[in-house]
């Protein structure tokens, strides 16, 4: 059988769960196709494309990421204070809020507010954390 290699557009049901069960995301959903995705682009979180890799057709397995394979590590560096004046006057903490920079869309999270700054967090939502996907391979297609 063939088996799946870097370059290979392939079709894969997943779960993504967080290490107490809880699942963050699915394509086991009504209405919902399996994830079709070319490895090797970039496209996916590091660990889980390298999870795929040498499976087959109907093979399910369950991989586990550390965050040097999924999101990174909590980088401290990513938690700064911006002067206050650069937000809405009803911030909150836990708000999470996208700004625009030279680089692209970024999103942040609001960890403070006080009188005159706010903490924010520039870390991935998912650093620092254990991810867990259960993987079903549905196809793959090498000529995509």
């Amino acid at each position: 059988m063939q088996k799946v290699k870097i370059g290979d557009t392939v079709s894969v049901h997943y779960t993504g769960k967080f290490e107490d069960g809880n699942v963050f995301d699915t394509s086991l959903v009504e209405g919902r196709e399996p994830l079709k995705t070319t490895l090797g682009q970039g496209q996916l979180i590091r660990g889980f494309e390298n999870g795929l890799v040498d499976m087959t057709v109907g093979d399910k397995k369950t991989i586990e990421l550390e965050p040097s394979d999924a999101y990174g590590d909590v980088n401290p560096d990513a938690i700064v204070d911006v002067p206050k004046s650069q937000f809405p006057e009803d911030i909150q903490p836990g708000q999470m809020l996208q700004g625009q920079s030279p680089q692209g869309v970024f999103i942040v999270k609001i960890l403070e507010v006080n009188d005159d700054t706010v903490k924010v967090d520039h870390n991935h939502p998912m650093a620092g954390k254990k991810l867990i996907f259960d993987l079903e391979l549905m196809g793959i297609d090498p000529e995509a």
